[in-house]
């Protein structure tokens, strides 16, 4: 029998130390979102005010040939202004892509004692964690989303150590991924006179971790959100979708596009991978890039599936602007700081838009 969610207190050990999640709250038939997951007004998202972002994905397969220079700046474009853009021909193949949702559908449809088993106290592995919501303890409100957080270390202990259901797949995705991710940089890098090559690649990627996502049907989508107002720490995401939506951009107030300061919506494009610059590439570039804020939206109609790739320092690395940029901006609009500095005060605090960057500021 479920328990009673109008006490927060057997709600919380349900879903966070039990291990149910979310899933567990929806499994047991609740007709309405209990009270612990309402968000305040102002962090609802109205489905009907939001505008499609009709940006078109970039094709990745032209940095190989006569337009490179043009795609380059395509990328550098919309780092520079949303930090969110879409790519196609990226040579992750497409069927491992439909592979890794069901995947990922799979892992969320076993029962609760085989997911509990990874929750962050009891994991046999400290590369794995399984979660719900983003920092629950903090949370005014908790978030209508479970993960599964799987951290890279090198083949054999993601082969060991990672969830039997989901490892080939996900390793998979890293891997085929790889390639992608470093022609990106290039690009990005390269804008600000930096030259990226395997002396230095590990300063920017060094840390890797796929998750995935499950965001249950929801009764009241309105009323409630997947994942709150956040930009990402690290360097690039790299995420795939499902075919259902829900993912919400905002447009940066000082940006030259219209909508500035609107959210705008993602869509699902089949086949793309959606990619966004995290907060250590605004850091790096001294604001140049921008590092996006956004937010998910549930449905009441399917669950959702999302599945992020992080790449970021590793956490001894110091970080700072470049110095090149510095000097032809005449500021250092941040700090220098070690990136594991960063990384407790991020998790250290609940989602609350780009305010995980007041840490970096310079004084």
């Amino acid at each position: 029998m479920a328990p009673s969610f109008d006490n927060e207190t057997s709600l919380f050990n349900f879903v966070v130390r039990d291990g149910y999640g979310v899933k567990g709250i929806v499994d047991s038939g609740i007709p309405t979102v209990p009270r612990a997951y309402i968000q305040p007004p102002a962090e609802q998202i109205n489905k009907n005010n939001a505008t499609i972002c009709e940006i078109p994905p970039i094709d990745l397969s032209k940095l190989d040939g006569p337009e490179h220079g043009q795609v380059a700046k395509q990328i550098v474009r919309a780092a520079e202004t949303l930090g969110f853009f879409q790519v196609v021909n990226h040579g992750v193949p497409i069927e491992l892509l439909e592979s890794l949702k069901l995947t990922a559908h799979n892992f969320f449809g076993l029962p609760a004692e085989r997911k509990a088993v990874y929750r962050k106290e009891v994991s046999p592995s400290p590369l794995v964690k399984y979660g719900t919501s983003f920092v629950p303890e903090k949370e005014r409100a908790l978030e209508w989303k479970d993960y599964i957080s799987m951290a890279y270390t090198n083949d054999d202990e993601a082969l060991q150590q990672w969830p039997v259901e989901c490892r080939g797949d996900a390793l998979q995705y890293l891997k085929t991924s790889h390639q992608m991710v470093t022609k990106l940089l290039e690009a990005l890098l390269g804008n600000l006179g930096v030259e990226l090559d395997d002396s230095n690649i590990d300063v920017f990627i060094g840390k890797k971790m796929v998750n995935m996502n499950f965001y249950p049907t929801c009764p009241n989508p309105e009323l409630t959100v997947g994942v709150g107002r956040h930009s990402d720490m690290g360097t690039l995401t790299i995420l795939l979708q499902d075919g259902i939506g829900g993912l919400y951009v905002k447009v940066p107030e000082d940006s030259d596009m219209k909508n500035k300061g609107e959210w705008v919506e993602i869509p699902p494009i089949p086949g793309a991978i959606v990619i966004n610059v995290g907060d250590m590439l605004q850091i790096w570039s001294n604001g140049k890039y921008k590092s996006a804020e956004h937010r998910v939206r549930t449905t009441s109609t399917k669950s959702r599936v999302s599945i992020p790739i992080f790449v970021s320092p590793q956490a001894t690395q110091k970080i700072a602007p470049f110095p090149q940029v510095v000097e032809k901006d005449g500021v250092a609009r941040y700090k220098e700081f070690v990136f594991a500095d960063y990384m407790n005060s991020f998790f250290g605090n609940a989602h609350d838009g780009k305010k995980s960057l007041e840490f970096a500021k310079a004084n």
